[in-house]
């Protein structure tokens, strides 16, 4: 019962997360800006909504089964939590190339 709650928890604040990036993603004003809030709230919303499944997937029992699957689970979200935010890194690295500028302060006066 505490590790469906637990679990339920981890993944309503993953799913949290995923919004505000969205929300990010749409409303703020240059590329910079929206690639930060993507890679933050993206990372952020994989990791607790995957922890979440792997809580849950042990609320049965501690099971070599459900214990190993939740190993791969965590395997899983390691693997994103290093691999999303180096994208995004180089995704804004190559726009940094290709001369996409970032948003000034002088830029909003006009």
């Amino acid at each position: 019962m505490i590790l469906t709650i637990l679990s339920v928890l981890l993944i309503i604040s993953g799913i949290f997360f995923f919004f505000t990036a969205t929300v990010g993603l749409l409303r703020f004003p240059d590329f910079y800006c929206r690639m930060q809030a993507t890679g933050k709230g993206d990372t952020l919303g994989a990791l607790l909504c995957l922890s979440g499944i792997a809580v849950y997937n042990l609320s049965d029992g501690f099971t070599l089964s459900s214990v190993l699957v939740s190993i791969k689970i965590m395997l899983i979200a390691f693997f994103i939590f290093i691999a999303n935010p180096t994208a995004t890194h180089a995704i804004t690295r190559a726009g940094l190339n290709a001369g996409v500028k970032p948003l000034m302060k002088e830029d909003l006066q006009k």
